[in-house]
Order: structure tokens, then C-alpha cells, then sequence
């Protein structure tokens, strides 16, 4: 059997005996957790044997917060193979070992080295073993064991906020629930009172009150007033200890606000309210206000307004402004100074939200008198109807009166009135107006088929203040008369066939009245008396205001004759009759044996051969056309022989161009000379124009020629003064041309114009060299020596 070693902490010293361990007090506060008796167990005598012995302790208390100036003591650790030799060695590990925990590894003393806090760690797990110096092996095994560390009061309880913010209704009841409040003790509340925490009240009292168990804030004072004082400042106090001496302690502010209920009623501050307004006041015009004070706030200070009693219920309105909770008299309708010059209200005003508890307190609502005196202002007149509506017949005569309106000042003063009628309304004068009476006459005939109703507007004004002034529409209805005849409602065209037989209906007729009796239309048709006689057709009235054409003989002969014209007499049955004559034709035309008509005498009713009208426009139009065009041409030809000169298409000056009559061109040598702009002493005195004909001849004036070297500026002014004051100038226009071209070209002047005044030929074959962009001028200045030649 194997022999087992066993490990002894904190002085318990193993026997090899059998026997119980006793622990030793001295210097130590370990406390065994259970202990086990040794047992001795052996098959013969010389062998001994025990079973395992397990570690008899499972942890240690320390205190914290330890002050000492020495290391704090633990325990100590002692192997029952330690002969005291020094060849044990004790190794501590697990928390805190060799910083917080040290252990001497000779004796197995264990210490702390610091001041611990059991509220940042309160327990500690180790383990310890024994091992041989020499071998480095264990002698025993490694055991764990627990370092808890004892709590001592060192922490305060501390609230969750620094400041509650609380509110309870005014008016509550003693013990009402306001707040609770709750503090911590960061101590441990397994061990002794460190952590047990009481709540008391050290400031708001004797409003308040505060369970000490549960921080439970309640109310302590009956009725207490949001209008008398609506802030409370309360402070709590929370003890550990239980409350005892030597507990520590943490305070909390509590701000608790009265909220406001309905406890005031509204009050006026007045009895009674006096405003004034016009007579002319539009309804919905506001007179005044008036306010009742509530002390209470929010929807408790909420004030509905309303009329209750008084001479004009019906004439005024009171409305809430919900901003200001006044009450906004208003008109309801028209006020008359003439009617009533003074109104008493009685203006009652209640809250809408009343709490039902506080009733007893009276009433809430009150009451106020409202006195509204109506001033009086200048009106305008009062027409005696909103609307007029008058009747005439449409025959009646020029000055025909109609009606009358009538309205007068409603003040006192009775101010006289003038009429006149709004000319925007009649602006072709049909009517007027008596400016003293009112009557309305006409001033033109009337047509009711031209317009049935007059909608016009009358005006009345006040003779001594034309400011004040009324309207009223007036309408005239213009009654109808018989005053138009019957006609055809179409134009009548119908046929008649051949074989037609006797009576037979060819055509209806249908009539139209532009009158609009009372009784409804009622025609009457026949033929004309000079045609009933020998007529080939009849006419049958159907007593419906429709007749029918019926035919009088058997069979047609367009070739006797190809149309009839039918005189149609057309009456009405009202008064005056009304009658009048309309023509149907009727015409004679091949039918087939179903009656249709397949050819007449007159085709070009269905198969016009003919030229149309439009043709013959067409036709008309183009002759003009034709026309216009001859004589605009001949117009240019005789313009064309006027002109003096002729410029020839192969001129090699073609780039020359003549406007009108202003230049006369190459040929033109009379006109103007170019060439004294550059040879002044060129000029020919005794020459004159030859495309013009002067009516006086006058001889030319000679001007100082001028230098070679004279300025342009001066060569212009000075020719511009010349013809300002010739007085041989012609009267007709012409063209004074200033051109100066100067000197310094290096290519010199390329103008053809200056070949008249020379006398030598020039030599163009220089523009040959200048590129292919004047190889067109070049073509047309080469080719001028040839020409010559030849």
C-alpha cells in the first residue's frame, strides 16, 4: 500500500496517530471547515498506512481598510514534511499572489502587502503548495483555499440623483404620493447594519413628509394653495447604520411644483361695460372686449364667453379670443339709430373644464352688464324693393312710362333724393330715368325679338351729399305683339314627277313666327288668289302648322312645262293677322316607276355641266392677273428708255455700279472726274452734265486747284464750303462726292476711273503675281492690250 504525505495550514499539525487537530488561536484568523480524524490502517506490523487526508480550512478573513504600518497577517501554511531543515519550499499563485499576497517560502507566513477595498474585490482565490528544494518536486498537492475580505463602514449611501424634480396637484390630500427617492451603500448588507440606510427629512417640513424604510415622499399639510405658493424645496437624508451614532450620511434635494387645477372661478373685474358704435357698423365688426381674470393657469384659466339676457340678443355676438381669453363683442346684424339708439347685454362668462370636487367653492362662472350705444352716421338711401322687375309692350311709343322706384334717406333729416340710371347698363339709352319722382319712360322704340329682357341699374343719390348714393337692379320684360308674319321655316325646291297621279303629296311645308303668342302659333296656308284658279297643285292645310302640296291632274309634261311656281299664302290667327307670301318651285322631272326622280328639264340642278361660280372667279381672277402683269411690264420698258446711258456687259469696268441717276458711269465723263482728285488742273471748265437737262445755264465756277500735298481733312472742307456756297447750284438732287485717295500705294491706285485723265497705257500683269487671288482681276485687266490690238 502506498503511504500518503498530508499538508497542515495555520498550526493544525499532523500526528502519526490517530487524532483529532486542534487549531491554534494565536496569530491567526482562519477557521477550519471541517475537520477530519486521522485514521491508521496496515496490513501486518511493520507496515503502517493512512488514507488521504484533505485540507481542514477553506478560507481566511481579512479585514479591509487595514492602516497598520506593518504588513497585515494572513495565516500560515505548515507540511507535516517540514522537519524545520530548510529543504521545503512554500510557492503561493492565484489572485493577487506576489503583489497583494506574499508568502515566506521558508515558514509558509502569508501577508498582505496593502490596504485593501472590499468594494472593488471582496473575495480572493488561492492556491498553495509545498515542494522539495533539492528535486523542485511537490511533496504535496496543490490546494485552494479563499481570502474573503471582512467589510468595515467606510462608504456613505449615495442617491441616484443629485436633484428630484417632482409634481403633485394642488389641493391634495394628506398622504398623497409625491416622489420616492432612493439611495445606495456601496457596504456590504450581509455583514452587520453598514448598508442598512433610513430616510429622513431635514428641510420641507411641515409640507411634506418622508418614509425613513422606503424614501416614499408624501404630502403633510392639507390644501395647500398653487396660488398662495407653487415652488418646495425639499431635502432628504439617507443614514446607514440603521440611523445609529457613527453612521454615515448623503443628502438629495427634491424640487416639487404645485400643479394648478380648477379651484378659482372666472371673476370681471367690473360690473359693468360701455362701447360704442356707428349705425353703419357691417356685422362681424368687433365693438369692443372684455376680460374676466382666473387665477388659474392652462386649460383651468380657459373662459367661454356668451350672451345671456338683454335688449339685443339677436343684435350682437360675443366670440373668445383663445390667445387672450377675452371676450370679443361683435354685430350680429344691421344696426338702425333711427330703430334703437342704446342695447343692454348681460355678458356671462364660465369655465369650460370645472372639476367636480371643488363645487362647493360656488359657482364658476360671473357675469357682467354690457351697455352698446349706436351712434348715428349719414346712410344712403334705402330703395323701397331689393329688385324691381316692370313689364312693357314691345309696341309701345317713345316716352311710354313703365313703373316708378322709389327710395328715401333713412335719417332723421330726410335729405331729398335724385335718380338717375348707370348709362354702363344702358349704354344705348333705351331708357330714362324722372330724377325727382323715379318713373321710368322709354326713349327708343323696343323689339322684343331683338331683346326679351333689360337688366339695368338705378341709381339714387342725396341732393345734399352726392357721396351717399344707393343702387338697385331693375328689370324690364317687353311683352310681345304681333308685329311679325308667318314665313317658310326653308327655302322650298321639290319635284314632281311625269306619270305623277292626282293628289298625290309631293312636298310639306312647315312655317315659323318670330312673335311668341300666348296661345301657341297657329298657321294657316293656301294658295295665292291669283294662282288658285288655274293651278296645277293644291295646297291642303293639315291644321298643325304643316300643309301639304297635293298634285290636281294626271301626268306631266316637262317639255310643256318644266317648272311652276307655287304663291303660298302663310297667315297666323293672333291680332292684328299677320300674314305673308312665299314662292315654292316645283319642277317637272323624269322618275323611275319607284318615283324617283332621274332627270328634269333643268339638269343642272343635279348634273351641272355648266361652268361654277367658282370657276368663273377663278377665271376673272386670272385675266386680272394677266392684266397687271402687261402693265407693270410695260411700266419697266419705258423706264428702261429713259435712262441716258448704257452700260455694256463687256465693259471690263462691270464692277461699276449705278444707282439711279445719281452717276452716270463710264460714259458719263460730264458727271464727275475722279481723276481731279488726284490732277486738279485737270479740270474742264466749259463742260457740262448730259444726262440732265438744266433749266438755266449758268457758267462754272473756277476754284483754286489744290496741292499735290494737300490734306485730306483740308481737300474735303474746302470742296464742302465750295458747293455750300455756289450759287449755281442745280435744285435738283445731287451726289458731291468728297473721295480722296492720298498718296504712298505702293501698288498705286488700281482704279480704271483715273485711265481717263491719263494719256500713257498701263501695265496690269503685275496682279498676275499675286496669288490665285487675283487671278480673276488679272484675267480681266490682261486681257485689255489684245482688245486693243485687235
Amino acid at each position: 500500500m502506498r503511504t500518503y504525505r498530508y499538508f497542515l495550514l495555520l498550526f493544525w499539525v499532523g500526528q502519526p496517530y490517530p487524532t483529532f487537530s486542534t487549531p491554534l488561536s494565536k496569530r491567526t484568523s482562519g477557521f477550519p471547515a471541517k475537520k477530519r480524524a486521522l485514521e491508521l490502517s496496515g496490513n501486518s506490523k511493520n507496515e503502517l498506512s493512512r488514507s488521504k487526508r484533505s485540507w481542514m480550512w477553506n478560507q481566511f478573513f481579512l479585514l479591509e481598510e487595514y492602516t497598520g504600518s506593518d504588513y497585515q497577517y494572513v495565516g500560515k501554511l505548515h507540511s507535516d514534511q517540514d522537519r524545520g531543515d530548510g529543504s521545503l519550499k512554500y510557492i503561493l499563485s492565484g489572485d493577487g499572489a506576489g503583489d497583494l499576497f506574499i508568502i515566506n517560502e521558508n515558514t509558509g507566513d502569508i501577508q498582505a502587502t496593502k490596504r485593501l477595498d472590499r468594494e472593488e474585490k471582496p473575495v480572493y482565490i488561492l492556491r498553495a503548495q509545498a515542494i522539495n528544494r533539492r528535486t523542485g518536486r511537490p511533496v504535496e498537492p496543490e490546494s485552494e483555499f479563499i481570502i474573503k475580505i471582512h467589510d468595515i463602514n467606510d462608504n456613505e449611501p449615495i442617491f441616484t440623483k443629485e436633484v428630484y424634480t417632482a409634481t403633485v396637484p394642488e389641493m391634495s390630500d394628506v398622504g398623497t404620493f409625491v416622489v420616492q427617492v432612493t439611495a445606495t451603500d456601496a457596504d456590504d448588507p450581509t455583514y452587520g447594519n453598514s448598508a442598512k440606510v433610513v430616510y429622513s427629512i431635514l428641510q420641507g417640513q411641515p409640507y411634506f413628509s418622508v418614509e425613513s424604510e422606503t424614501g416614499i415622499i408624501k404630502t403633510a399639510l392639507l390644501n395647500m394653495d398653487r396660488e398662495n405658493r407653487e415652488q418646495y424645496q425639499v431635502v432628504i437624508q439617507a443614514k446607514d447604520m440603521g440611523g445609529q451614532m457613527g453612521g454615515l450620511s448623503g443628502t438629495t434635494t427634491v424640487n416639487i411644483t404645485l400643479t394648478d387645477v380648477n379651484d378659482n372661478p372666472p371673476r370681471f373685474p367690473q360690473s359693468t361695460y360701455q362701447f360704442k358704435t356707428p349705425e353703419s357698423s357691417p356685422p362681424g365688426t368687433p365693438i369692443g372686449r372684455i376680460k374676466a381674470s382666473d387665477a388659474d393657469v392652462g386649460e383651468n384659466a380657459e373662459i367661454e364667453y356668451s350672451i345671456t339676457d338683454g335688449e339685443g340678443l339677436d343684435m350682437f355676438d360675443v366670440v373668445t379670443d383663445q390667445e387672450t381669453q377675452e371676450g370679443i363683442i361683435t354685430v350680429r346684424k344691421l344696426l338702425d339709430f333711427e330703430k334703437k339708439k342704446v342695447y343692454t347685454l348681460k355678458v356671462e362668462a364660465s369655465n369650460p373644464h370645472v372639476e367636480p370636487r371643488f363645487l362647493y367653492l360656488g359657482p364658476f362662472k360671473d357675469s357682467a352688464t354690457v351697455r352698446i350705444v349706436v351712434e348715428d352716421v349719414d346712410e344712403p338711401p334705402v330703395f323701397s324693393k331689393l329688385a324691381y322687375v316692370l313689364q312693357i309692350r314691345e309696341d309701345a311709343q317713345i316716352n311710354t312710362t313703365i313703373g316708378s322706384v322709389t327710395a328715401q334717406d333713412p335719417d332723421a333729416a330726410r335729405n331729398p333724393v335724385k335718380y338717375s340710371v348707370d348709362r354702363h347698363t344702358d349704354m344705348d339709352r333705351i331708357f330714362n330715368i324722372d330724377s325727382g319722382n323715379g318713373s321710368i319712360f322709354t326713349s327708343k322704340l323696343l323689339d322684343r325679338e331683338t331683346l326679351l329682357w333689360h337688366n339695368i341699374t338705378v341709381i339714387a343719390t342725396e341732393i345734399n351729399n352726392p357721396k351717399q348714393s344707393s343702387r338697385v337692379p331693375l328689370y324690364i320684360k317687353v311683352l310681345d305683339v304681333n308685329d311679325n308674319a308667318p314665313e317658310f321655316a326653308e327655302f322650298y325646291e321639290t319635284f314632281v314627277c311625269e306619270k305623277a297621279k292626282a293628289d298625290q303629296l309631293i312636298q310639306t311645308l312647315r312655317a315659323v313666327d318670330k312673335d311668341d303668342p300666348y296661345s301657341g302659333h297657329q298657321f294657316s296656308f293656301s294658295l295665292a288668289p291669283e294662282a288658285a284658279s288655274g293651278s296645277n297643285f293644291t295646297i291642303q292645310d293639315n291644321k298643325d302648322n304643316t300643309a301639304g302640296i297635293l298634285t290636281r291632274k294626271n301626268g306631266y309634261s316637262r317639255h310643256e312645262m318644266s317648272t311652276y311656281l307655287l304663291p303660298v299664302v302663310i297667315s297666323d290667327n293672333d291680332y292684328p293677322v299677320q300674314s305673308s307670301t312665299g314662292t315654292v318651285t316645283v319642277r317637272v322631272c323624269a322618275c323611275d316607276h319607284h318615283g324617283n326622280m332621274q332627270s328634269c328639264h333643268a339638269e343642272a340642278l343635279i348634273h351641272p355641266t355648266g361652268l361654277s361660280t367658282g370657276a368663273l372667279v377663278a377665271i376673272l381672277l386670272c385675266i386680272v392677273i394677266l392684266l397687271v402683269t402687261v402693265v407693270l411690264f410695260a411700266a419697266l420698258r419705258r423706264q428702261r428708255k429713259k435712262e441716258p446711258l448704257i452700260i455694256s456687259k463687256e465693259d471690263i469696268r462691270d464692277n461699276i455700279v449705278s444707282y439711279n441717276d445719281e452717276g452716270g458711269g463710264e460714259e458719263d465723263t460730264q458727271a464727275f472726274d475722279i481723276g481731279t482728285l488726284r490732277n486738279p488742273e485737270a479740270i474742264e471748265d466749259n463742260k457740262l452734265r448730259r444726262d440732265i437737262v438744266p433749266e438755266a445755264l449758268f457758267l462754272p465756277r473756277r476754284t483754286p486747284t489744290a496741292r499735290d500735298n494737300t490734306d485730306v481733312r483740308d481737300f474735303i472742307n474746302q470742296r464742302l464750303k465750295e458747293n455750300d456756297t455756289d450759287p449755281t447750284a442745280p435744285p435738283y438732287d445731287s451726289l458731291a462726292t468728297y473721295a480722296y485717295e492720298g498718296t504712298g500705294s505702293v501698288a498705286d491706285s488700281l482704279s480704271s476711273l483715273e485711265s481717263v485723265t491719263t494719256d500713257g497705257d498701263q501695265d496690269y500683269d503685275y496682279l498676275s503675281d499675286w496669288g490665285p487671288r487675283f487671278k480673276k482681276l488679272a484675267d480681266m485687266y490682261g486681257g485689255v492690250d489684245s482688245d486693243k490690238d485687235s
